[in-house]
């Protein structure tokens, strides 16, 4: 089994410097957007909680962007799939910390099937790590939240949720249901100073868009004819997760309309 933390350099160092300080747990921080966002954080000087599943080199080389931006954090592993991992995940990072918290739920993972043909295994971990693992990390960090008199999450959306797309079935349905989840929660905890909100990153090239990032013509439904700048994505994930007035919103990174 994994360790829940790896630490470099040595924990006890970095926790006398950060046990203050902001703190941002990113969930799939091993991945090229998950790591920008990380980095994005630790520039600024926060403590930063480094998540992984499976992608452990992934984590280590976000953790030391993180420490050479001048941040601190460690890096944690859960399945995000399964509750009692997240619990563990999430109590560990917030134990370690006395400051402000924010929760970016970055963590996902993509298919590409026409509907007719897809697998029900598929389609059933598609949702329970992208619709199913928010909702575990939302629940799990709600407690810390509420005892710190509020806080801030961000959850990663996708254009796909508001209009669907071909061979995407699992994904859209799963991005779909982000929307309410964000909006309840809003709802919810708003009473309690706890923001909720949803970001959409647009085209970036990662992983899960290998194969099928649009080139020439494909950013025609783009006002502005190019996609979203990964810097600028980051930035406003940054900034919104300090906001101490918004919630409930759903906020577009790129030119297209919902």
């Amino acid at each position: 089994m994994e360790p829940l933390i790896s630490s470099t350099p040595p924990a006890e160092d970095r926790l006398t410097k950060s046990s203050d300080r902001p703190a941002a747990l990113i969930t799939g921080a091993s991945g090229s957007i998950g790591r920008a966002i990380s980095h994005a954080f630790g520039k600024i000087g926060w403590y930063v909680g480094v998540h992984y599943y499976q992608n452990k080199p992934g984590a280590d080389a976000t953790l030391d962007r993180v420490l050479d931006s001048g941040g601190v954090g460690d890096s944690y592993h859960a399945d995000i799939r399964e509750a009692e991992s997240v619990r563990r995940m999430v109590d560990t990072f917030a134990g370690r910390i006395s400051g402000p918290l924010v929760l970016v739920c970055n963590a996902g993972i993509g298919q590409s099937e026409l509907l007719v043909r897809h697998a029900d295994d598929i389609w059933d971990n598609v949702i329970a790590t992208n619709l199913t693992g928010t909702f575990h990390c939302l629940r799990a960090m709600a407690p810390s939240l509420l005892a710190r008199g509020g806080g801030s999450i961000i959850v990663i959306g996708s254009h796909t949720g508001f209009h669907g797309a071909t061979g995407q079935s699992a994904y859209a349905t799963s991005k779909a249901g982000l929307i309410g989840l964000v909006r309840t929660a809003a709802l919810e905890w708003g009473p309690q100073n706890i923001r909720v909100n949803l970001l959409l990153p647009g085209w970036q090239k990662t992983d899960l868009t290998e194969g099928i990032f649009p080139s020439d013509k494909g950013w025609l439904d783009h006002a502005l004819r190019r996609p979203a700048a990964l810097d600028e994505v980051v930035g406003t994930i940054v900034y919104v997760a300090q906001l101490k007035d918004v919630s409930g919103q759903v906020w577009s990174c790129d030119s297209r309309h919902l």
